[in-house]
């Protein structure tokens, strides 16, 4: 008998130690922060006026829209309480907003702070590059030509916790947009620190799973700190994202493999090279890297430039040679994944097949009639691009395939941190330039608007009434017949190559065996309010 009590108590004792050791690992990871990496340098935390991927990346873990994403990358609810269905043939949308969504001061996120939002992102000295995601709201036109206020605008607040939003015409990608552009700002935050609201964390008001905290606008590490007021609160398991950015990445594999960062972005060689390596994770990207020209200057104002850069590219060497991460080749403006048919469910870029195909004779001709028209025997082109590895090795590759191939042709190169590239591309201070853009829904229109005549991000200031004729005319249509005019669209983009396409981007990351619940997807990052330590 008692050495059955003995052998009992012995259990016992031991489950005592396991549950102690238990709870204290999971009391050290409670506390644990999490370390991620950035490619490059944010210019912004405003959301009225980011436009580069890095400042939309640490606008994404930090605010909430009316809708939002869930674990699984699947559009939900958030400030509002549901996904509403508009009236007024799909032209009238009436939100009602959660009464526990608060900003990280502990004010209340109200309707007029989507309103505050809203106007001022489409007032003109605002200057937001994205104020065209407004287009269809009711007065855009007359505010953006001055002749109406910004405070007639089609977003009015009927109560603290009713929006109301009427547009001109019907947005098939709205709730996208009410996702991921139609963020709110804290009214008083604003009218705070008016154009400089954004600058820095200090100067910003967070209403997501975490506030910004360190970032002076200008330093390269920063954090993300767990918003206590946030209405989900309770399930966001990390309390801290240390962010870092490192722009090479050998340092960025040793800080990983030192277990210094559980998340960070790969490519090319490494890739390759590691493709057995359990904690490596790869997926094709809503993203469109492009090359575009300058037809403000008459070095680059070209059709024949833009058809001969175009055809002696091999986009499959590109990927599978140069970059080697698993991004594929463009077939089009338009890339893998972003717009099905809605009769036969079939992908655009599939269905229309390969519009940028290699011919090297083709394009010695088009370089040619270029020389011709300059009247010169050489010419001296510049290419500008991001101070990346992977825009590095692509600019190389750009640089010697044409300048093989092109008689009299020399290529300069400049690789530039990617806030002063920004700059470059709105003051015009280029002739090529190596880019590209990220969508935030699936839609064709986002990709081909790039190179819309009105549109705001339309660098090359290039236009095409047919081309542009299209893109109005799938404004007001829906289901098959709009459909069928963006397929047109993007034929006749691809046809004069107003825009040339190069590759659409694998994302590859190391993610830490240790870490669960970052997940990513066509459009999204993984979101750290999501992760949790294994």
């Amino acid at each position: 008998m008692r050495s059955k009590y003995l052998v009992l108590g012995t259990t016992v004792l031991a489950g005592m130690m396991l549950a102690a050791c238990g709870n204290g690992s999971a009391a050290t990871n409670k506390d644990k922060a999490l370390s991620v990496t950035l490619a490059s340098e944010p210019l912004t935390a405003d959301p009225n006026k980011a436009t580069d991927t890095n400042s939309v990346s640490m606008i994404y873990q930090t605010m909430e829209g009316l809708y939002t994403f869930d674990k699984n990358n699947k559009l939900i609810a958030g400030v509002a309480t549901k996904v509403v269905k508009p009236t007024n043939n799909g032209k009238t949308y009436t939100f009602t907003l959660r009464k526990n969504a608060k900003w990280a001061n502990g004010q209340q996120v109200t309707a007029q702070d989507f309103v505050t939002s809203f106007r001022r992102t489409v007032d003109p000295k605002t200057k937001a590059q994205y104020a065209s995601n407004y287009s269809a709201f009711k007065n855009y036109d007359a505010i953006q030509k001055g002749k109406k206020s910004p405070n007639t605008l089609g977003v009015k607040a009927l109560s603290k916790t009713k929006l109301q939003v009427q547009l001109t015409e019907r947005v098939p990608y709205f709730n996208y947009l009410a996702a991921s552009k139609y963020l709110p700002l804290n009214s008083d935050a604003v009218h705070k620190y008016g154009q400089k609201y954004g600058t820095t964390a200090a100067k910003t008001m967070a209403n997501g799973p975490y506030k910004l905290v360190g970032w002076t606008g200008s330093n390269s590490a920063w954090k993300y700190v767990k918003n206590t007021k946030y209405r989900n609160a309770k399930d966001v398991k990390i309390k801290k994202v240390n962010v870092q950015v490192t722009k090479d990445q050998n340092t960025a594999v040793s800080l990983f493999k030192s277990d210094k960062v559980q998340e960070t972005t790969v490519a090319g060689q490494y890739v390759r090279q590691n493709s057995n390596n359990k904690q490596l994770t790869t997926h094709l990207i809503g993203r469109l890297q492009y090359l575009y020209f300058n037809n403000k200057k008459t070095a680059s104002n070209s059709e024949n430039l833009r058809q001969a850069m175009s055809y002696v590219i091999n986009r499959k060497t590109l990927t599978e040679n140069v970059l080697q991460d698993g991004s594929k080749p463009a077939k089009s403006m338009v890339p893998s994944g972003d717009q099905t048919n809605p009769s036969t469910g079939e992908d655009m870029a599939k269905e229309t097949g390969n519009l940028l195909p290699t011919d090297v004779k083709k394009a010695q001709k088009y370089w040619k009639a270029y020389l011709k028209e300059q009247g010169k025997s050489s010419v001296t082109l510049s290419l500008l691009t991001d101070d990346t590895d992977e825009d590095k090795h692509v600019g190389t590759y750009l640089q010697s395939t044409a300048e093989k191939y092109f008689k009299g042709l020399k290529v300069t190169v400049t690789s530039i941190p990617h806030a002063q590239h920004v700059s470059r591309d709105f003051a015009g201070t280029f002739e090529m330039n190596l880019t590209g853009w990220s969508t935030n829904w699936l839609d064709a229109y986002d990709f081909l608007d790039l190179a819309g005549e009105d549109n705001t991000v339309n660098f090359t200031q290039w236009k095409n009434a047919t081309f542009n004729d299209y893109l109005n005319q799938s404004v007001t249509q829906t289901g098959q017949a709009r459909y069928d005019t963006l397929v047109k669209a993007n034929k006749q983009l691809m046809n004069v190559k107003g825009l040339v396409p190069l590759y659409q981007p694998s994302e590859a990351k190391l993610v830490s065996k240790k870490v669960g619940g970052l997940k990513y997807s066509l459009l999204n990052e993984a979101q750290y309010q999501y992760a949790y330590w294994k």
